[in-house]
């Protein structure tokens, strides 16, 4: 995936989360299947990607992220929400039900 791939996806769609990770990060490969899944079932009209950081530097760049993990969350293209290393789903969970029950 491309930038400017990540860019139409994100205009595309009404809501848009990013989860940005590296192979050897130990909280990142902790964290992403409870992300994945608080976003499935508590927020199903949100469309989840992840996105690799050695795999996609050029994204990573233009995004502005450089440490993993990172959580990005769009609401009609525009940024939300960006949680950087330590995030609990408790967290995420109460920052995004208000906004997603507005537009959904």
């Amino acid at each position: 995936m491309t930038a400017a791939a990540l860019h139409e996806i994100i205009v595309a769609e009404t809501a848009v989360a990013v989860y940005f990770s590296t192979p050897h990060c130990g909280v990142c490969e902790a964290l992403r299947p409870k992300v994945e899944a608080l976003f499935s079932e508590e927020f199903p009209a949100v469309k989840f990607l992840h996105i690799k950081i050695e795999n996609s530097p050029e994204i990573s760049g233009e995004f502005g992220v450089f440490s993993a993990p990172t959580l990005l969350v769009f609401f009609e293209g525009k940024e939300f929400l960006r949680k950087v290393r330590l995030m609990g789903i408790q967290e995420l969970k109460d920052k995004i039900e208000r906004p997603y029950n507005m537009i959904f």
